[in-house]
Order: C-alpha cells, then structure tokens, then sequence
C-alpha cells in the first residue's frame, strides 16, 4: 500500500479511536467534562490531556 495513504488511514483511526475513549470517559464520570473545562476547571483540562495521551500509546502500540 501506497506509504501516505496509510499514514492517513492511521491517522484517521487514532483521532477516531481518541475521540470514542474520550466520550466512554466522560460518560463514566459524573460530570460533563466539557462543562468543567468551560468553568476553568484546570484539573479538568489535565485528566483530559492525560486521556487523549494514554488512549493514543495504546492505539499507536496496536499499529505497529
């Protein structure tokens, strides 16, 4: 296969694979996220980075 299109194709997986570990993370919280990140709410910003970081070691391990 074509080396740029699977780079993208990957690409498009990750982001995807992030964003629905994101969502499956705020809907296991009792708080929206979103909400607290919008009251300033830093320690809110740091559990959603560390998530975003976590769910991509995972996917980027599983793609190679």
């Amino acid at each position: 296969m074509n080396p740029i299109l699977s780079t993208v194709i990957y690409s498009i997986i990750g982001i995807a694979l992030c964003l629905i570990g994101y969502k499956l993370f705020d809907v296991a919280t009792p708080f929206k996220l979103d909400d607290e990140i919008q009251k300033g709410n830093t320690a809110a910003g740091i559990v959603v980075s560390g998530i975003f970081v976590a769910v991509a070691i995972v996917v980027a391990a599983s793609i190679i």
